[in-house]
């Protein structure tokens, strides 16, 4: 009886991709799994990086099943993945960002949270998209050294980003504790002395820490603060804007369970690869 025999996907090391071996590609070419294949039950959700539009991947996940979403949506992202070049107009990003959004409050767990990271140029666009379906709790502000909105300067240089930090009900859970609706048992003026506070000047858009910073990566110490805030080990995280993984990465470092959404085939495999080495 002949036995099958497995050949490896690529052996011409000049077809690699950037940051990735030919033993990377034979190893997460195969394990690629595509947003289309999603089955979830509440009761049985799936961790991992999925090949597909963050919106769409949002749509496959259950109602009421996700502890926490970490979003950095592109700003000028295309019509589709087969409409490579052919950006939105901002009429129909409007209505994307509204689509997503909605699905993300459908997810999430009547005591889960949204953090959603922005330039100041549609800071006020989803302000009033999360108003609609979310208690929005605060704007945080952070320095940001290298903002992806930055044209060429006619006046004031920006060197800031916002984060919409938004809950689904105003009964949740933060940094360990229970706030309720009408009843907030943190003590503000112990929290000025942490540091807790929305102006989170203490953070650099530089690397530091202990995760290889990558293109599109947000500071370790941002998506540490806001998983130690809002989530707990074994919580259920989701960025439907994976890119290369930079928040799978940290999540699974702190010990909750990811689940993230790529367009790009070539970012997918790199989040799969650095997300695996964690």
């Amino acid at each position: 009886m002949s036995i099958e025999k497995n050949e490896p996907l690529f052996t011409n090391p000049l077809e690699a991709v950037r940051g990735l071996s030919i033993n990377d590609l034979n190893k997460y070419l195969p394990a690629v799994q595509k947003v289309e294949d999603i089955v979830m039950t509440a009761d049985r959700m799936k961790e991992g990086v999925f090949l597909g539009l963050g919106l769409e991947g949002l749509k496959r996940i259950p109602d009421n099943s996700v502890d926490l979403i970490i979003a950095d949506p592109p700003e000028s992202p295309w019509r589709g993945t087969d409409q490579r070049g052919n950006p939105m107009t901002i009429q129909e990003y409007f209505q994307w960002n509204e689509q997503w959004v909605k699905e993300s409050a459908r997810i999430l767990k009547p005591t889960g949270a949204i953090y959603l990271i922005s330039g100041w140029r549609f800071s006020g666009m989803y302000h009033s998209l999360l108003s609609t379906d979310f208690h929005i709790q605060t704007r945080i502000t952070w320095r940001n050294a290298a903002p992806k909105d930055q044209s060429q300067p006619m006046t004031w240089i920006n060197r800031i980003a916002d984060i919409w930090y938004a809950t689904k009900s105003n009964d949740f859970m933060f940094n360990q504790e229970a706030v309720t609706e009408g009843k907030n048992t943190l003590n503000p003026g112990s929290n000025i002395e942490m540091g807790m506070t929305n102006l989170w000047s203490d953070i650099l858009d530089i690397q530091i820490g202990t995760t290889v910073k990558m293109e599109g990566d947000k500071p370790e110490q941002l998506i540490q603060r806001i998983l130690t805030a809002s989530s707990f080990k074994l919580n259920w995280v989701v960025d439907p804007f994976a890119r290369t993984g930079g928040v799978g990465v940290i999540a699974k470092k702190m010990g909750r369970r990811f689940i993230g959404f790529e367009s790009d085939h070539d970012c997918l495999l790199m989040a799969m690869k650095r997300i695996d080495d964690e």
